[in-house]
């Protein structure tokens, strides 16, 4: 059994992600091909990941792949998480994942509508508001929330979410029936309201077509996707990215051609004939976002986190924005309200390295130029530096 240390494991990671400036990628849907998927849970993660895996980049560029081309879907997917995936692996990503998803989202909202006592029979009335939604769709071509709530009153009906918690608010029938019918392949995220990082979207009909695969298969077609990008990985790590359980993630590894390799203190997974040795790339500086796929990527983090963990992860175990350098997390970073891009360093990496982080500090700052992200999970240390 081979051995991969984590210093060949950064090397893999910093060509197949696309963080060396030789390997950036010539397009959006190259860059998202190459980590599989882009989370969206943040509107603003999809452009800066795709930035800094692509040459000569600009957000119309994302735009047009995902609201013109359709060269890319906004999708919920693996754990019940909002992601960027290319056209061709949204079937899969369907079958192997949001199946599951949406059948879960269904059963909370009938428990929902239940609760909130709008219809004896939560199931039928879920089915009478979907078909309402569908409707209003068709006639609009395309909508907001707050749009389609104004086109039927069943539409605007409340929901009562949190009850007898201090969170307990009300929400449209609208803004919780649209999530579901996204999740069961029924309509589409479309252009967000302002600029490209809003994540107040249109909504859309979903065009017909998408191919019904067999679940299995599909999550043994994923996981050969992944392994490509990802591998060597555990089982822990498989399942943190998927979603799935054991059974599942088993399954679909004994039906995806791999080698088993020793890592430090534990057993991995890469795609069949995938140990040759990688040349590594000369040292480089990138800044990563919020949720950034890589950053996310694996359950077990140490090889590339090394003791930083705390400081760029929240406690709900999301990741702020990173500083990398040679394939591992150093640092920090965020905008400021100004524009300005403030950074800090975790680990002393010598003073070639400070120069090329800085020097890619100001890079994101001229593309961003007058455009502000405001990320919706930012642990504290990043959030002092915004200040």
């Amino acid at each position: 059994m081979r051995r991969l240390h984590a210093e060949e494991r950064r090397a893999r990671l910093v060509l197949r992600h696309r963080l060396a400036p030789a390997a950036r990628a010539t397009g959006p849907v190259e860059a998202t091909r190459a980590v599989v998927a882009l989370h969206s849970t943040d509107a603003a993660t999809v452009f800066l990941s795709t930035w800094a895996r692509t040459r000569d980049f600009a957000p119309e560029h994302l735009e047009r792949a995902l609201y013109e081309e359709r060269a890319l879907v906004r999708m919920l997917g693996m754990r019940r998480t909002l992601w960027v995936v290319p056209e061709e692996l949204a079937p899969v990503v369907d079958a192997a994942c949001t199946r599951a998803v949406a059948a879960r989202e269904r059963r909370r909202l009938e428990q929902l509508v239940g609760q909130s006592s709008v219809a004896e029979d939560p199931s039928a009335w879920i089915d009478k508001a979907a078909a309402a939604t569908l409707d209003a769709l068709a006639a609009r071509g395309e909508a907001f929330t707050s749009d389609l709530t104004r086109d039927d009153p069943l539409l605007g009906t409340k929901l009562r979410l949190g009850i007898g918690t201090r969170w307990e608010i009300e929400a449209s029938t609208a803004s919780r029936i649209l999530p579901l019918l996204a999740a069961e392949g029924a309509v589409v995220r479309g252009r967000p309201r302002g600029s490209w990082g809003n994540g107040q979207y249109r909504w859309a009909l979903a065009p017909d077509g998408r191919p019904d695969i067999d679940t299995a298969v599909a999550q043994a077609e994923l996981l050969h996707r992944w392994l490509h990008a990802f591998g060597p990985a555990t089982e822990a790590d498989i399942r943190w990215w998927t979603g799935w359980t054991a059974r599942e993630a088993r399954a679909a590894l004994a039906a995806t051609s791999h080698d088993v390799v020793e890592l430090e203190g534990s057993t991995g997974y890469v795609f069949a004939d995938d140990l040759e040795p990688v040349e590594p790339s000369a040292p480089a500086a990138t800044l990563l976002p919020t949720l950034d796929p890589t950053t996310m990527g694996w359950k077990l983090r140490d090889w590339y986190l090394g003791p930083h963990g705390g400081a760029v992860f929240d406690s709900n175990g999301n990741a702020g924005p990173t500083i990398w350098w040679d394939g591992h997390v150093v640092g920090g970073w965020a905008q400021r309200r100004s524009g300005e891009i403030a950074w800090k360093l975790l680990e002393d990496v010598g003073s070639e390295a400070e120069d090329a982080v800085g020097a890619e500090a100001e890079r994101l700052q001229g593309w961003l130029g007058d455009a502000r992200v405001a990320p919706g999970f930012l642990p504290p240390f990043q959030r002092s530096l915004a200040r």
